[in-house]
């Protein structure tokens, strides 16, 4: 019995000790935690922010750095101090958006709980609990993704927001950074875009309104939706009559008040160079690989080659063109063969009306002014020089080891039926000589040549690829005819030259390369025969009394395009004219582009003086019988002056009419008739003695 004693004495004692021991872990913990969690505080405190992203306008300027247009980063924002915005307007969001926002230390632990506890009631996510402080810190150092990862992040950012500024500072940055809606941001765009006014003179109606908004401004904004935004502005002024900020007697005063929207001015601002201004865009997104963001929202400075006042030139030209002309589009753009700098671009007739830039679509077939690719790859050829003939009359081509035929058809079924050379063939644009010429070249050298001059789109190796059936963009056209107008020398089309970011450093900074893809002299050779399409008879005299300085061109027209692409040593300019859809265009619709061509071409040069084609040392310029092609000699009626590339040219003398001249040489001398003047021409002759 007596060893039973102590363990009944000692048992009461065990629950005490247990007790004792939990007491002083659980002390011990807490306070562990509690210097732990000063020490993380502490931590803190000694450490900086995340550099806040406040997006900057971004600024496109022409080449002679004016303004050609500005992004406000989506964002039109202008800071104000928390004692320039109206008391409602700041009663109005803490009611709807943190009513504890002056008792909490960045998160509010009881909304936490009460809105944990809604959601878990409703079984979904009915209420948030973001106090100010954290959407601050979302917005300026983090992204809306929602992950468990930025959830801590944005506590601990609220947490240094709350230790490093006052109350005040912390509702003045979240009032200037909130979204309202339609680009604005801050309460004080808010107020301008919505009621003409600034957030120091909303009533308490329109500040109840706006703090609306930013739950969701695509819900919330009356010119989404009117009768939800005054269904929320009902709610918030219950909200802060709830939290004593009026009464209720201002509340229905409020709602009795008519609220006067300004209209939402148009996003869009194609003022100037709108085609080009996306173009840039693209470029540096795709190309260089600036981020979007970046671009709209970094305040960079994008350097472009565009020239405004060659700008103002093609849209006023096409316009007055096209304009009046339902349906019918055009597109231009002219390059500096020089360098390769975009210095005009026009994708339409209306930006306004449609974005989509046709200088960019490769879907429109050059029809004949395709033909200058053929013949420069044919000079390059032993054997064919501008003095080559072949018979311009009805033919049928075998291609395909002859299990195929291509009959080509001239303009209306016209034809000389006689031999012609390259200068006729590309005056009169004549079908049957290009189709010879491609024959005889082969389409896979043509495409090559093609490829060298720029010209990226796919091309069929087919007879018919001489006259224009594969689709390419007029911006291929103007930078492949450009190398013609640069000797043989390619510069790629450029639309940017430098980006600057808002502190002036360098991004980007172009650094072009020419090349030389064909020898000078057979360009010039070509150059020197497409001036002649504006001689009489060719396919561009109807617009030669416009231009007053030497021009190269080619016409081309299709059932549903027209085209004329040419230069000048300073300038190299596509225009194409048809309808989106493929509709045909009429016989004087297809005359259109011509006129603007050269319209286009005169006004921009007009300060300039007319520049000849420089002429390179391997050139040689002969006199040719213009029937034959061969050497002309004093008795050759209809001779011209020739280009050729040195040992290209005739070497024989043409001996055609040299008989015609023998003959009349030998003909006796005409016999003179026997006249009888009258009695006055004897008197007239005396007179005269």
């Amino acid at each position: 019995m007596n060893s039973h004693t102590p363990s009944r004495s000692k048992s009461p004692k065990r629950p005490l000790h247990r007790i004792r021991w939990w007491f002083s872990f659980t002390m011990y913990t807490f306070i562990a935690l509690v210097v732990l969690f000063g020490v993380f505080l502490l931590y803190l405190r000694t450490q900086a922010l995340p550099v806040a992203y406040i997006p900057q306008t971004s600024q496109i300027l022409d080449v002679n750095g004016k303004l050609i247009d500005q992004y406000y980063s989506g964002q039109n924002r202008k800071m104000v101090k928390l004692n320039e915005i109206s008391p409602y307007l700041i009663q109005a969001t803490l009611a709807i958006e943190d009513h504890r926002f002056f008792d909490h230390v960045g998160f509010d632990v009881k909304g936490v709980a009460r809105a944990v506890a809604a959601n878990l009631q409703s079984r979904e996510k009915t209420q948030g609990a973001s106090t100010i402080t954290q959407q601050l810190a979302r917005n300026l150092f983090l992204t809306h993704e929602k992950t468990w990862s930025r959830k801590m992040k944005e506590a601990v950012y609220s947490i240094q927001l709350e230790m490093q500024y006052s109350k005040e500072e912390i509702l003045e940055m979240y009032l200037n950074q909130v979204y309202y809606g339609h680009a604005a941001y801050g309460i004080e765009a808010a107020a301008q875009m919505y009621f003409h006014k600034s957030a120091q003179e909303l009533s308490l109606a329109e500040s109840a309104l706006l703090a609306g908004v930013p739950k969701g401004p695509k819900y919330y904004s009356p010119y989404m939706d009117e009768e939800n935004a005054l269904q929320r502005q009902a709610t918030i002024l219950s909200k802060m009559v709830q939290h004593g900020y009026i009464t209720d007697e201002e509340r229905q005063s409020a709602l009795q008040d008519t609220l006067t929207f300004q209209p939402l001015a148009s996003s869009s601002q194609p003022s100037e160079a709108p085609y080009f201004r996306d173009y840039v865009k693209r470029v540096a997104i795709q190309e260089i690989g600036i981020p979007e963001k970046r671009y709209e929202e970094g305040g960079m400075v994008i350097y472009t080659t565009l020239d405004l006042q060659a700008q103002h030139a093609a849209e006023e030209i096409v316009q007055r063109y096209l304009g009046e002309r339902e349906d019918l589009q055009g597109a231009l753009v002219a390059i500096d063969p020089r360098n390769g700098h975009i210095r005009a671009m026009v994708g339409g007739k209306n930006y306004e009306e449609n974005q989509f830039n046709r200088v960019l679509s490769q879907n429109r077939q050059p029809g004949s002014s395709f033909k200058p690719f053929v013949y420069l790859t044919a000079l390059q050829q032993p054997g064919f020089s501008p003095a080559t003939t072949f018979k311009s009359e009805p033919t049928a081509f075998p291609y395909d080891e002859g299990r195929q035929i291509y009959r080509p058809r001239n303009f209306a079924d016209k034809y000389p039926n006689t031999a012609v050379d390259l200068r006729y063939a590309l005056a009169h644009s004549d079908n049957i000589y290009a189709v010879h010429t491609i024959m005889e070249t082969g389409p896979n050298q043509v495409i090559e040549t093609a490829r060298n001059l720029g010209i990226h789109s796919p091309l069929q190796p087919l007879p018919s690829l001489a006259l224009g059936t594969s689709p390419v963009s007029p911006l291929e056209m103007a930078s492949a005819f450009g190398v013609m107008a640069n000797q043989g020398v390619r510069a790629e089309p450029l639309a940017i030259w430098r980006i600057e970011d808002a502190n002036g450093q360098v991004l980007y900074e172009a650094q072009p390369e020419p090349v030389r893809v064909v020898e000078a002299a057979y360009t010039y050779v070509l150059t020197y025969l497409m001036e002649g399409i504006f001689d009489s008879g060719g396919t561009g005299s109807r617009v030669a009394h416009l231009l007053k300085r030497p021009v190269a061109a080619k016409t081309g027209t299709t059932d549903s395009d027209a085209w004329m692409v040419g230069y000048t040593p300073e300038l190299s300019t596509a225009v194409w004219v048809g309808y989106d859809q493929g509709r045909n265009i009429s016989s004087v619709e297809s005359t259109l582009a011509a006129p603007i061509f050269a319209e286009f071409t005169e006004k921009v040069l007009e300060a300039i003086p007319p520049k000849l084609f420089p002429v390179p040392k391997q050139v040689v310029h002969v006199y040719v019988d213009a029937e034959t092609g061969l050497l002309a000699t004093p008795d050759c009626p209809h001779t011209r002056l020739e280009a050729f590339v040195r040992g290209t040219e005739p070497s024989e003398y043409c001996l055609a009419h040299v008989q015609e001249a023998t003959e009349q040489e030998d003909a006796p001398p005409p016999v003179e008739e026997e006249t009888h003047s009258s009695w006055w021409e004897d008197v007239k002759r005396w007179w005269n003695d």
